[in-house]
């Protein structure tokens, strides 16, 4: 379910800079057109591996529910630090997307 949660965290983040607002917001300039796409792609990405990390975990029954459960903490989570504490939000998914690898194989 950890792993399931950093993919979130991952994608909704990658989501979020695919908006013009919020990348010049966080990063200080506006995206290409290129890296917009890249960064929807990726965040979609991320978001399909995280249901196939939960459902891989519990089943789909109770897979799907803890998958929703992931989601809404993470997206929570997003929207609460980008106002307040907009580089902990990108420090927070850098972090998440490196640990992805290790909970993969912290589950084996």
């Amino acid at each position: 379910m950890f792993l399931a949660l950093l993919l979130c965290y991952g994608g909704f983040t990658a989501l979020c800079l695919s908006m013009d607002r919020h990348h010049a917001e966080l990063l200080g300039r506006k995206p290409s057109a290129r890296r917009r796409q890249g960064m929807k792609l990726s965040g979609w990405l991320l978001l399909a591996l995280s249901l196939w990390a939960a459902v891989l975990s519990t089943g789909w029954g109770l897979g799907l529910v803890e998958w929703f459960a992931v989601l809404m903490l993470s997206a929570l989570v997003l929207v609460l630090l980008i106002p307040y504490r907009p580089r902990l939000a990108l420090v927070l998914a850098g972090l998440s997307l490196l640990a992805s690898p290790v909970a993969v194989f912290a589950k084996g």
